[in-house]
């Protein structure tokens, strides 16, 4: 079997920027809830989709925004976007679908945790996390756990990561702690890029074992004094934006495998969350139809 984690978070706010806007007839904005719900209960139609789990960031803050004030937060997230996140846990687990709202944690953490719990598990074939998140390159393992977009139909293996960023996934904390990942506010190292950043990595394996003089560097790098001194001077900044973008994989998951299985969509309680939005019923029906043509 194959399990599919998808990163609701990372969804909605894809489909708020593009899909058009719709309120329901209390004049809330829920564009963004119709378009997540219409894009997961598509992905429920393939055949190989068969035990599903969506994370979504509850709330934007975490851990990691008392560990750094520059984590991403709430702020500048539009209110409409925002308050259509607990429509779209509820009707995503009309879809039958297991939901994991994150608070204290985020929503990559739940689905890592996920990854670390059911990887060497022996009924799972592969494991597929739906996201074009870069984070969650750092999951990823041969060919059994390994990332897709779905926007660019781009799946993602080990080996296929490795030529993107010229290291193996597991350093992708020391890779972002580096050149910086702007979309959860890590500013990176200055004068760090990516060339340099995974041709010093890819030798010394992660960055506190890079030599604290440039002299004592065993590969040539260009502009090796300059790194070197920054990185010296940035030492401990660099050690904690590695720890706000390495993923838990801790967090507790209280489902089982067999919970994960998807029976179809909750009929009822989709029509009538629906009927609330205000989307038509031909839309509904074709919901409620993704269990005839793609459940069991």
């Amino acid at each position: 079997m194959k399990i599919h984690l998808i990163d609701g978070t990372f969804d909605l706010f894809r489909v708020y920027y593009a899909m058009p806007s719709l309120t329901s007839p209390d004049g809330t904005e829920v564009g963004a809830v119709r378009g997540i719900v219409k894009t997961i209960s598509k992905l429920l139609l393939e055949e190989e989709v068969t035990h599903v789990a969506c994370a979504f960031d509850h709330v934007i803050t975490s851990f990691r925004n008392d560990l750094y004030d520059g984590y991403k937060a709430g702020n500048g997230v539009p209110r409409e976007l925002l308050n259509q996140f607990d429509l779209a846990e509820e009707i995503v687990s009309y879809l039958g679908v297991v939901v994991w709202p994150m608070i204290d944690f985020e929503a990559d953490d739940a689905i890592g945790s996920a990854v670390e719990k059911w990887h060497n598990h022996p009924e799972v074939e592969q494991i597929v996390v739906c996201s074009a998140d870069k984070d969650f390159n750092q999951l990823v393992r041969g060919n059994r756990v390994v990332i897709f977009d779905r926007i660019r139909g781009i799946l993602r293996n080990e080996i296929s990561v490795e030529e993107r960023f010229g290291i193996p996934p597991s350093l992708m904390p020391d890779y972002l702690a580096l050149v910086g990942d702007s979309a959860d506010g890590i500013p990176g190292i200055p004068h760090w890029g990516s060339k340099s950043a995974s041709k010093v990595l890819s030798y010394y394996g992660k960055l506190e074992n890079i030599p604290r003089e440039a002299a004592q560097w065993q590969i040539k790098v260009r502009g090796s004094k300059l790194l070197s001194k920054t990185l010296n001077q940035n030492i401990e900044n660099a050690v904690l934006f590695k720890k706000l973008a390495s993923l838990k994989l801790d967090v507790p998951l209280r489902e089982s495998l067999e919970d994960l299985q998807w029976r179809g969509v909750k009929e009822k309680e989709l029509r009538s969350f629906c009927d609330q939005m205000g989307f038509s019923e031909k839309f509904t029906t074709s919901l409620i139809r993704t269990s005839i043509d793609g459940g069991e």
